[in-house]
């Protein structure tokens, strides 16, 4: 998790930046996500070729791709002479590389289902997220005391990142699998009908997807606002970073427990009117001094706290949906709905954030504004989900 964090969220955003990227390019890098469309013709291969084998060919590629990220003091020298290549050069980095691990965790969910008691999905998934969180803090605060003293430099946190996937491939060579090898290829259309013939799984996607495309277009652009239109150093947004990943931390484990007893509809109403809450709050943000970085901090924190939340509620939903002896098809078509559909949303909003700030005297007021609407539709994502209070497979 910390190469595939580090080449997908949160830190390419900053690097782009840093290159002179628009609004619409750091739109598009929110938007990689959706390149999980490639697990459907991935999805073929899971009959004939054993899980295993597709996680280590994808990230494998995945390492190979992203080779030109840690030579980046040459993409920021292109920027430096006032040209965009760095920036575009940077982004398809970035893109083939988010290509190639969503390649390979087409059969991460469903090597994971074979591990899971059905009545302990959330406290699983909150133990096992909080290790990777934990992980990720330490790196963002190294991150961040080598940005300040380093600014710019983010070859060498590119490169740490890209050994720890090189350590990966070692690590996953002989995890063990539930076969679905049977021989007889997985047709698309196969998976695609699970979404016409079940009700259940199509509220699930409408809502999960709803909030994911909120969440989208939250983060990337509250950490453009602090860089660009506030004034905060990329220390400073990476604090904040630190910040979501210790809320994530703080919580996981707990919303495990408290989904696995309440059941997710709760938590999805909680959760999603608490975001919408705490993104409203944004527009309160105008200066660069200490009230608003801790402000920020506190909203970073207390956003993660709640997506937690709401990402343990949907992946217990999506389990129990999911048949344990052949999970792959409903996981995998769930995955490439959601996040193909919720991509489009940063795209859209970096394209219109980039036509509204040409002609706009005050920068800051449009991120308000956007903001304020993202609040309203993020409350509301929870409406579909509902009637998720206990599901069985």
């Amino acid at each position: 998790m910390t190469f595939f964090m580090v080449f997908t969220q949160h830190l390419p955003t900053l690097a782009l930046v840093s290159l002179g990227a628009s609004e619409t390019i750091v739109g598009i890098q929110s938007a990689l996500p959706a390149t999980e469309l490639l697990q459907l013709p991935t999805l073929r291969a899971v009959a004939r070729v054993s899980k295993r084998s597709i996680l280590i060919l994808g990230q494998t590629v995945a390492l190979v791709v992203a080779v030109p990220l840690l030579f980046f003091d040459v993409l920021s020298r292109l920027s430096a002479h006032g040209s965009s290549a760095g920036a575009w050069i940077g982004l398809l980095s970035l893109a083939l590389a988010t290509a190639s691990i969503n390649v390979s965790n087409t059969v991460w969910f469903p090597m994971l289902r074979s591990y899971v008691e059905p009545t302990r999905i959330g406290r699983f998934f909150g133990l096992l997220r909080s290790g990777w969180h934990l992980a990720l803090i330490f790196y963002y605060l190294a991150a961040q005391y080598w940005l300040t003293r380093h600014p710019g430099e983010y070859g060498p946190l590119f490169l740490v990142a890209w050994v720890c996937g090189l350590v990966r491939v070692f690590m996953i060579w002989r995890l063990p699998e539930r076969s679905e090898r049977t021989g007889e290829r997985i047709r698309m259309r196969e998976a695609l009908a699970l979404v016409r013939t079940n009700p259940l799984l199509r509220r699930y996607l409408f809502g999960v997807t709803w909030g994911a495309a909120m969440r989208m277009s939250v983060v990337p652009f509250v950490m453009v606002m602090m860089r660009r239109e506030v004034g905060f150093s990329s220390g400073h947004v990476l604090i904040t970073t630190v910040a979501s990943f210790a809320g994530g931390l703080a919580s996981l484990y707990l919303w495990g427990r408290v989904v696995d007893r309440i059941g997710p509809a709760p938590v999805f109403r909680l959760t999603a009117l608490g975001m919408g809450l705490l993104t409203a709050g944004l527009v309160a943000v105008q200066d660069a001094g200490t009230a608003t970085l801790v402000g920020l901090i506190g909203f970073f924190f207390l956003h993660t706290v709640l997506a937690s939340g709401f990402g343990v509620a949907d992946t217990h939903v999506l389990f129990a949906l999911a048949p344990p002896e052949a999970p792959a098809r409903m996981l995998v078509i769930a995955a490439v709905v959601s996040h193909s559909f919720s991509g489009l949303a940063p795209i859209l909003s970096g394209i219109a954030l980039d036509r509204l700030l040409e002609t706009a005297d005050a920068p800051l007021l449009v991120y308000h504004g956007f903001f304020a609407v993202v609040a309203l539709s993020q409350a509301l994502c929870f409406l579909p989900l509902r009637g998720f209070r206990r599901v069985t497979a």
